[in-house]
């Protein structure tokens, strides 16, 4: 049995603490005999802990008395900015970490978890919305914000709120295989389980975020033609611009070319159906706007590092 530790700490993000627990605690009613994980919410002391939103949890140990962990479990919240400055707590992180198989943070959590120093020189990601900060703050870290989840080593990071649950998946299919881990997945209503490399922001929510003026009606017109040639001249002519200008505009507007936009596009677009449909892929290659599959495949191995077939055997439900 594995010990999974939560640490609590006042002003947390409820969700960051109870997606996780909720993942891990279904993959114990998922399966028969003993469950593979014991769950230990630790508090910095013994009193009951308030969350941002007024929840408030009563920790089953503390650091002091808190059990040698298989994995540890760091949530964000608006304290995670407060307590990164917590010596205390920053020494007994230190110390745990080497007999810690996995240690994670979920959100804003890596600000607790950098403020050690143990990410030094390591990859990591964080909420979209505040990676400039933790950029500014903590200079050492290989920071990749674009990231739903990612580990290096030991440790492993997560983006926001539900991005936690994802990572949570990946380290019990890590455990107990990918058959399992769905299984908790579909108990728990998810979707599918979602890749780390996948992006928090989409491609259509990017484009809904930045976009105004002319660019607000292109990405609907953009889903409704993907299957049909996309070049600079037919994206121009339907915003009504000059390519020159288009280019222009749209790179300054969503920070990538438009080729590029469409390609990540068309991707994403591949994985929903793969993952919520029976086609086969050389159908979908073509529903997407891919004319030659080989393409596709390739295009699609490098931006999810692997191929249709495995990407829908992993994360289908």
């Amino acid at each position: 049995m594995k010990k999974i530790g939560f640490l609590v700490y006042p002003d947390m993000k409820p969700l960051d603490l109870t997606g996780p627990l909720d993942v891990f605690g279904m993959a114990n009613r998922s399966t028969t005999g003993e469950p593979p994980y014991r769950l230990h919410v630790i508090g910095l002391n013994a009193d009951s802990v308030r969350a941002e939103n007024n929840l408030v949890v009563t920790p089953t140990c503390t650091l002091d008395d808190a059990p040698l962990l298989d994995t540890l479990l760091i949530p964000g919240g608006i304290g995670s900015r407060r307590f990164d400055s917590d010596t205390r707590l920053l020494a007994w992180l230190r110390h745990r970490a080497p007999t810690t198989r996995r240690v994670v943070s979920v959100c804003t959590g890596l600000y607790i978890l950098a403020a050690t120093g143990l990410l030094d020189g390591r990859r990591a990601t964080t909420h979209w919305r505040y990676a400039d900060d933790v950029a500014r703050r903590y200079p050492a870290l290989d920071l990749q914000p674009d990231r739903l989840f990612l580990r290096d080593g030991r440790f492993a990071t997560s983006g926001g709120l539900t991005a936690g649950m994802d990572l949570a998946l990946a380290l019990i299919e890590e455990d107990l295989g990918a058959a399992l881990a769905l299984d908790a997945a579909r108990d728990l209503v998810m979707y599918v389980k979602r890749p780390g490399n996948q992006a928090q922001f989409s491609a259509p929510l990017a484009a809904q975020t930045r976009g105004s003026g002319r660019m607000t009606g292109l990405l609907e017109w953009l889903l409704d033609h993907l299957a049909e040639p996309l070049t600079v001249e037919r994206m121009a002519a339907c915003v009504a611009m000059s390519p020159r200008n288009f280019r222009r505009v749209f790179t300054a507007t969503f920070d990538t070319t438009p080729a590029r936009f469409v390609e990540r596009l068309r991707l994403e677009q591949a994985c929903l159906q793969l993952t919520s449909q029976r086609d086969s892929v050389v159908r979908i290659a073509r529903a997407v706007g891919f004319n030659s599959v080989d393409t596709f495949r390739r295009v699609f191995r490098n931006r999810y590092d692997a191929t249709p077939d495995e990407y829908r055997q992993r994360f289908a439900p």
